[in-house]
């Protein structure tokens, strides 16, 4: 299953707001989802965003495929910042063990 993360159109005409969902690519735009990561309000200023950073940072760990303006909120919020800066750690982690001498 392709599992994506992408935006659910809600709110009136004229006063776009969108949630942040983590659906299966084959799914229509707004079909049934996964779970509901966060809400994003384009004409909203400062709280524009909200979302639920561990629960983002989970379903990108097990391969979630997020769209482009999806991929711009989470740059924004730094949830990609903190997720490469992990995984680098991890692999410097692992390449700083010494090799066991036999």
């Amino acid at each position: 299953m392709a599992v994506r993360i992408r935006l659910r159109r809600t709110g009136r005409k004229d006063s776009p707001s969108y949630r942040i969902v983590v659906v299966d690519g084959r799914k229509p735009r707004e079909g049934e989802y996964l779970e509901s990561i966060g809400q994003y309000t384009p004409r909203g200023g400062e709280g524009a965003l909200n979302l639920l950073k561990d629960r983002a940072t989970y379903w990108l760990d097990n391969g979630a495929q997020p769209s482009d303006t999806v991929r711009s909120l989470l740059r924004r919020a730094g949830v990609l910042k903190e997720l490469h800066e992990a995984r680098l750690a991890k692999k410097l982690a692992c390449a700083a063990v010494p090799v066991a001498e036999a």
